[in-house]
């Protein structure tokens, strides 16, 4: 997955070492547990209607759950490269304990990945602004169990696990700074990333709704990218609301 990080200033800044505090985002016990809890499924051509998977939305179906086009203000247009499901069926679930998290992995759109769980089910896409940069990204991923329960729990870890990264393009360090947003699904975080060679910041929140993981990336050159990480992350936990 590439890396899209704001507009970069004319600043001169010093390439920084990464600091990671070595923590697990997962611990080995939790890891072992979700992989037990994760039956392993065979794909399928619909949604299931019994087993592990029972009920759980397919990456088709969360393609529609996804913020239409006519959601994003003017100026931004689709990224083709971005866009992606899992289709009709289910893939199998995979655990894994993460004791050294990849933190250049919030540079990216598909950011949930660092936790080092895949769900059974996913969608994403992006839409950028090629004037200015700025970018929003959506994903949604389905877990069978309370596995969504333990991904949103890691998610909240992150800042602690990666309280600042090197920014692949501009080669500075990254800021990680991270809180609970109240009032959200059925758990939030909402992360801030900034640098001083950026203009303005970029804006990660990740929603639990059901078995269901929300998760988005705005980068704007003014507030950040809050309001509007906040306002997409909305619209997607209303659309999973009674269905996931």
């Amino acid at each position: 997955m590439r890396h899209i990080s704001p507009v970069a200033t004319l600043v001169a800044v010093a390439v920084l070492p990464l600091a990671l505090t070595g923590c697990s985002l997962i611990p080995k016990e939790a890891a072992k547990a979700a992989v037990k809890a994760a039956a392993p499924s065979a794909p399928a051509g619909a949604p299931a209607t019994d087993g592990p998977n029972k009920g759980l939305l397919t990456g088709t179906q969360l393609k529609a759950a996804l913020a239409p086009a006519s959601f994003f203000p003017s100026g931004y247009a689709a990224d083709p490269a971005d866009a992606r499901d899992s289709g009709p069926g289910y893939r199998p679930p995979v655990a894994a304990e993460v004791p050294t998290p990849d933190c250049t992995k919030l540079g990216g759109t598909a950011w949930t990945g660092i936790t080092g769980i895949d769900g059974v089910s996913f969608a994403q896409d992006a839409y950028i602004n090629k004037n200015t940069s700025e970018e929003y990204a959506q994903e949604i991923d389905v877990y069978q169990g309370t596995t969504s329960t333990t991904v949103l729990g890691a998610l909240g870890m992150l800042s602690k696990a990666c309280p600042s990264y090197t920014d692949d393009q501009t080669h500075a360090k990254v800021t990680i700074t991270e809180k609970p947003l109240a009032g959200v699904g059925d758990g939030a975080w909402v992360i801030t990333e900034t640098s001083p060679a950026w203009v303005g910041g970029t804006t990660l929140v990740a929603a639990r709704v059901g078995h269901s993981v929300v998760t988005v990336l705005v980068s704007g050159n003014g507030d950040k990218g809050l309001a509007g990480a906040t306002k997409l992350t909305n619209q997607l936990v209303s659309n999973l609301k009674g269905k996931a």
